[in-house]
């Protein structure tokens, strides 16, 4: 599993860590409370966990009108160290006031990169994952800046989307992926656009993070490569081994990480992270999967892992890996797998499992 280092934050001076919960839409109510367990089984390798319980989603917006509560953001900002987000139900067709509360916590805690690591876990803990990467989506911009509208033309309705591409963005979201990727034995880099076709925003990109090698030394022992998005996704799946660290921007970045869950198995077993300077958010890369929800066979691995990658990011190193070594083990010999990968096990099943290995 992902074991590289990212942008630690202090930790000698805690004694507790205050975790915030937003379990959200379907699913996410059943892993969440998974990842909380294995978060407890640490013991003294964290400091005391305390957790919050907060509330946010679709199922929020229908009860409250609000998917997204201020009192939410203002503990999450006021008095979390971390947090866990679970999964959000945002509807396919438009519902006036209504707006996904994942993009905007992102937004307004400055959470600029998603960091997807997506590995297989080798039969053998000695031979090495046949795939092994991690896609790093740059968080708040592109076309999810939603700016959206709709016009009556010559031809009936006509609808525009802007996309958004800064300099800035794509600089910082660059150097979170290059570092990523000096920390990695391979230190490779894949960056991710369409710039033949999009040269002015898609260039914008690829220019800024390119120039990030050439500001700091040390990313010098990064190999740099380009791939256009859609042979991207060609060659994911047909040579998976060719990617180390992908660097995308946000909607291409959503797009190939769903993809690459498919090599792995399932999205239920992809974490992320939604990470920026300051704070630090894992989230599940899974849906609120609506269809199975109350049947108690949702996949927890992917929120465990996702605990374990909030964890690693705050330094907690030694204990994000009890929770990935836990998680292999129980892949791997005891092949206890969830419907989604095959198997017949109850979420609750897996994580005591998990837990016990812990």
């Amino acid at each position: 599993m992902f074991r590289t280092s990212m942008r630690s934050m202090a930790t000698a001076a805690r004694k507790s860590l205050t975790i915030g919960l937003i379990p959200a839409d379907g699913i996410g109510k059943e892993v969440i409370p998974a990842a909380r367990t294995a978060i407890e089984a640490l013991g003294s390798d964290i400091p005391t966990p305390k957790f919050v319980d907060l509330i946010a989603g679709f199922e929020t917006f229908t009860r409250t009108g609000v998917a997204l509560p201020e009192e939410t953001v203002d503990v999450l900002k006021n008095d979390c160290d971390c947090a866990l987000f679970g999964s959000v139900s945002s509807p396919s067709k438009k519902v006036v006031g209504y707006s996904s509360p994942i993009v905007a916590l992102r937004k307004i805690l400055d959470l600029y990169a998603n960091i997807r690591p997506v590995v297989s876990v080798s039969p053998n803990p000695k031979e090495p994952s046949k795939v092994d990467m991690i896609v790093v989506r740059e968080n708040t911009e592109c076309l999810y800046v939603k700016q959206e509208q709709q016009t009556v033309g010559e031809y009936g309705k006509e609808a525009r989307a802007t996309r958004l591409i800064t300099e800035r963005a794509s600089t910082r979201i660059g150097k979170m992926a290059f570092e990523l990727a000096l920390a990695r034995p391979r230190k490779h880099l894949t960056v991710i656009h369409k710039s033949n076709v999009l040269s002015v925003t898609d260039g914008l990109f690829r220019e800024s993070v390119r120039a990030v090698q050439l500001q700091d030394p040390k990313f010098e022992a990064v190999t740099v490569a380009e791939q256009l998005v859609d042979s991207a996704v060609y060659r994911l799946f047909r040579e998976p081994q060719i990617y180390d660290v992908m660097v995308a921007p946000n909607l291409y970045g959503d797009i190939l990480s769903d993809a690459a869950a498919a090599l792995v198995g399932s999205l239920g077993v992809v974490p992320s992270v939604n990470a920026g300077d300051n704070f630090v958010m894992g989230e599940p890369v899974h849906g609120s999967a609506p269809d199975i929800f109350g049947q108690g066979i949702a996949n927890p691995v992917a929120s465990i892992r996702s605990a374990a990658l909030m964890l690693r990011h705050l330094g907690y190193a030694e204990a994000a890996n009890r929770i990935d070594n836990a998680v292999d083990s129980v892949l791997r010999e005891d092949q206890l797998l969830t419907p989604d990968l095959g198997g017949t096990a109850k979420t609750q099943e897996v994580t005591e499992a998990i837990v016990k290995r812990i």
